[in-house]
C-alpha cells in the first residue's frame, strides 16, 4: 500500500486531484484521511473524507456515479495525490461531468480545452457512442442509435461515403470542408470500431506500439 504523509497537514488532510483516466479532464478535488486512503485502496472506487459531514464519504454513494480507480499517483512530497478514474457518470452534483467551470468572463471553450485536452474528446466522444450502443432507450432517436440499428453493413458505407467526401474537399483545396468531412469520418469510424466490437483505446494501442518501432529505428511492413 502506497504510503502518504498525512503528520505533514495540520488536519491530517491529504488533497486528492481527481482526473478522468481515458479524456484526461480533471473532475473534481477531494480529501484524503488515513481510512478513506486505505479504503480507496482495497475496494477500489473513490472515498473521501467529507470536511462538510466530518465522516467517510464514497463518491457515488448516492448517486451512483462512482468512481472507479484506474490508477493513484503520490507527487514528490507525499503530501498530495492524483487519481486517475473511471467516472460512473456526471462527476458533479449538478449533473455535469466536472466541478470546474469558467470564471466570468472566460470563454467555456477555452476553460474546456485546459479542463480536457483535445485528444480526450475522441475518447469521450466514443464513451458516448458505446453508451449509446449499450443503452439505446436513453436516446432512442439519435442518429448513433438509429445508426446502430442499421447494423454493420450501413455503418461501413458510411466510413467508406465519407472518406471519399473527404478526398474530393482535399483534391478540390476546400479547406473548410476537408475539417468538416474529416470530422464526420472519424466519428463514423469510432462508430465502426464499437460495431466491430473494438474501441478507440485498442485503435490507439496499436499506434502507440508502431510509434514505439519507428522512435526505436526498428522497421516494419508499411500499410498496403
Amino acid at each position: 500500500m502506497m504510503d502518504l504523509d498525512f503528520q505533514k497537514m495540520p488536519d491530517q488532510l491529504i488533497p486528492a486531484i481527481v482526473q478522468d483516466a481515458a479524456t484526461g479532464q480533471v473532475l473534481m478535488l477531494g480529501y484524503f484521511n488515513a481510512e478513506a486512503w486505505a479504503r480507496t485502496q482495497a475496494e477500489g472506487r473513490v472515498t473521501f473524507f467529507s470536511r462538510s459531514k466530518q465522516r467517510l464519504w464514497t463518491k457515488g454513494e448516492t448517486s451512483g456515479n462512482f468512481l472507479r480507480v484506474v490508477s493513484l499517483h503520490a507527487d514528490c512530497d507525499q503530501d498530495t495525490v492524483l487519481v486517475m478514474a473511471q467516472p460512473d457518470g456526471p462527476t458533479c452534483h449538478r449533473g455535469t461531468t466536472s466541478c470546474f467551470e469558467p470564471l466570468p468572463g472566460q470563454e467555456p471553450a477555452q476553460v474546456s480545452l485546459l479542463l480536457a485536452p483535445a485528444v480526450g474528446l475522441l475518447a469521450e466522444l466514443d464513451q458516448l457512442i458505446e453508451r449509446r450502443r449499450q443503452h439505446p432507450d436513453e436516446e432512442s432517436g439519435s442518429y448513433t442509435v438509429r445508426l446502430f440499428e442499421k447494423g454493420l453493413a450501413r455503418i461501413a458505407q458510411k466510413v467508406g461515403e465519407e472518406a471519399v467526401e473527404t478526398v474530393i474537399d482535399a483534391m478540390a483545396g476546400n479547406r473548410a470542408g476537408v475539417a468538416s468531412e474529416a470530422a464526420d469520418l472519424v466519428y463514423h469510424l469510432l462508430v465502426l470500431l464499437r460495431a466491430t466490437g473494438s474501441s478507440l483505446d485498442e485503435m490507439l494501442t496499436v499506434l502507440r506500439q508502431r510509434h514505439q518501432t519507428i522512435s526505436g529505428g526498428q522497421r516494419r511492413p508499411l500499410p498496403e
